[in-house]
Parts: C-alpha cells; sequence; structure tokens
C-alpha cells in the first residue's frame, strides 16, 4: 500500500507533537512518502498539478497536523480548496480518488477528556473532524478512524514515543477500521 502522508504544520522546529510523528512515518520506508506541506508551500500557492498527480501515486492519503481553534491549519484549507477540483475529485466525472483511504492524524493542545459533551469544548474530536469526514464522503474516500494525539503540552516523553510508535503501527496497518457517516 502506498501512503502519502501530507503534514500540515506551519512550523515543525517548533512542534514537539507533529516531528517525532512525522520522523517515524519517514522511517518506514519506500511506500509512505511525507511531504511538509509548508515548506513546500511557503507562500501558500498550491501547485494542484503535482499534488493531484501525488494524490493519485497513492492508496492511502493521510493529513497530518496540529488542530488550530478547533480545525485545520490555514494552509490545509487552501490545499483542499485549491486540488479538490469538480471534474476531478469529485462530480460525474471527478472520480480520482474514489477508493482510496482518508487517514486524519491530528494534534491537540488539550487532554483528550477535554473533547467531550460534557467538558467546556462540548463536542467530540470526531465532531469536530466531521467536515474532514464529509470531504472524503464527497471524494468518494473512505474515512479511516482518525489516528490523535492529545495534550501534547502536557504529555511525556515517553507517552509522546510511544504515540509515534503507535502511529508507525498504524502507517503499516492494511486493515484500519473506517469511520462510519455518523460513527
Amino acid at each position: 500500500m502506498k501512503t502519502l502522508v501530507l503534514v500540515f504544520h506551519p512550523d515543525m522546529s517548533a512542534s514537539r507533537a507533529n516531528r517525532p510523528l512525522a520522523a517515524k512515518a519517514e522511517a518506514l520506508g519506500d511506500d509512505v512518502t511525507v511531504r511538509y506541506m509548508y515548506d513546500i508551500y511557503p507562500d501558500q500557492k498550491v501547485d494542484v498539478a503535482a499534488e493531484q498527480a501525488a494524490l493519485e501515486a497513492a492508496d492511502r492519503v493521510v493529513l497530518q497536523f496540529p488542530m488550530y481553534w478547533y480545525s485545520t491549519p490555514a494552509l490545509l484549507k487552501q490545499w483542499l480548496d485549491d486540488v479538490l477540483l469538480y471534474g476531478w475529485a469529485y462530480g460525474s466525472t471527478g472520480k480520482a480518488l474514489a477508493g482510496k483511504e482518508l487517514l486524519v492524524a491530528v494534534s491537540t493542545g488539550g487532554p483528550g477528556d477535554a473533547y467531550s459533551h460534557e467538558s467546556s469544548y462540548g463536542y467530540t474530536l470526531t465532531e469536530l473532524l466531521r467536515p474532514l469526514q464529509a470531504t472524503a464522503n464527497m471524494v468518494q474516500m473512505t474515512y479511516l478512524e482518525p489516528f490523535t494525539t492529545t495534550g501534547t503540552l502536557t504529555i511525556t516523553d515517553e507517552a509522546l514515543a510511544q504515540r509515534a510508535e503507535d502511529y508507525a503501527a498504524t502507517l503499516k496497518s492494511t486493515d484500519l477500521p473506517a469511520l462510519e457517516p455518523h460513527g
């Protein structure tokens, strides 16, 4: 399985969680390609043809990013707007991504238990990621259960190292569970 990991972190040198996760992904070998999107597009001018070609070559696409204000970093939103075009990704002739898998690998500063209906946040991570799930549905991708790393502001180095190992195992797995539209 060819896996494309698109890392959307605006400052990887300052990243405590995304940097080790991406490094583990890079170490997996030829079947995993890691691209640092803010390094590739510092001006946020996305090369649509290059991105579409990268997507076409992959079986699984991973969007790795830190959650910003309960959403994605700006470049990820820009990338979605620019790359997932009508007639290519969706619409009557847009089938380029049909049947591929989409995995969201998100990190949060807040602890995992803060993402619940009972917490001050009021929403689960799954609910906050629904726009990406809806996007996957629109382009006929299989939306996989997200890989989450929570509490990155307080996580121990040991726990973070374990999350990186878990991430590598997830990326290598050929049988990840899908998240149903209302799951």
